[in-house]
């Protein structure tokens, strides 16, 4: 009788997975089937997953009215960009966060929490005027502080979380046992915060890729337009929607974040045993 119950269990485990997975990928499984349908079947009353009579025409349009190629390049840099530059500065400073308990710390992560309060609309103005003075308008050095910046907090208070579950006792040992403070943060501290490490700079990639308000306030000219901005103008200034090549475009430009989650979810999985063997 449990054995019986232990299957059925792991049977329906097994059905909510394979519908969870369902449930996520369908989104994406028919914004591809969008992209090769002609515009007749985008108007068809009984719509259908596979299209009738697949074509290339939506790809043709998006490459040849839109420069996808350069918009993707600018887009890549800006996230590669914040997700390097948010995990180097958030690293140190959520260690000292997590190992110094001190009036300070508190200060800190009470105004880290109170920034995530402010709606995006009230920092604009003012975040427009300094990238003004500071002549960093229109480039996508200036993007990239901003992305920084608006990325950094959470990125902090991530980190700082994954540190204070690291045991300090560990580093007490290899401390004892002659390691030096270079030595145990290499070896003990960096393999544990892996997993940690990997999920921030997820998020800030993630941040950047799909940004889309910063990058129309910042950015002026064509060619430094990100991805999301090259995909806006498939949209009339009527409001009517070219399904078919923003479709197409749309799945172009979910491959390059598809492709970064799928290499660093190895590094995910490698840092976990790594931190279980070094723990």
């Amino acid at each position: 009788m449990i054995h019986r119950r232990s299957r059925a269990a792991t049977v329906l485990q097994y059905a909510a997975l394979v519908g969870f997975i369902v449930f996520l990928s369908f989104p994406l499984l028919w914004m591809l089937s969008t992209s090769f349908k002609a515009p007749r079947e985008l108007v068809a009353l009984v719509p259908s997953l596979i299209p009738v009579r697949p074509t290339l025409d939506n790809y043709g349009v998006a490459f040849g009215e839109q420069d996808l190629v350069r918009s993707t390049a600018n887009s890549l840099q800006l996230s590669l960009g914040s997700a390097i530059l948010t995990v180097l500065i958030a690293l140190p400073a959520a260690y000292g966060l997590a190992r110094h308990v001190t009036v300070l710390r508190r200060l800190t992560m009470s105004w880290i929490l109170v920034s995530q309060i402010f709606p995006l609309i009230l920092i604009i103005i003012p975040l427009f005027l300094i990238l003004k003075t500071l002549h960093l308008l229109d480039s996508l050095a200036g993007l990239l502080i901003v992305y920084l910046v608006w990325s950094l907090p959470f990125t902090l208070w991530m980190l700082q979380s994954y540190v204070k579950a690291i045991p300090i006792d560990l580093e007490e040992a290899a401390s004892i046992d002659g390691a030096g403070r270079a030595r145990i943060l290499r070896a003990i501290v960096l393999p544990l915060l892996a997993p940690g490490i990997v999920v921030a700079a997820l998020f800030a990639f993630i941040s950047a890729w799909n940004e889309f308000f910063f990058a129309l306030v910042v950015l002026q000219s064509p060619e430094l337009a990100t991805l999301p901005l090259t995909l806006a103008r498939f949209i009339g200034s009527e409001g009517v929607v070219r399904l078919g090549p923003l479709a197409a475009a749309s799945f172009i430009a979910t491959l390059p974040s598809l492709v970064f989650f799928s290499v660093i979810q190895r590094h995910l999985r490698s840092g976990l045993l790594a931190g279980g063997v070094k723990g």
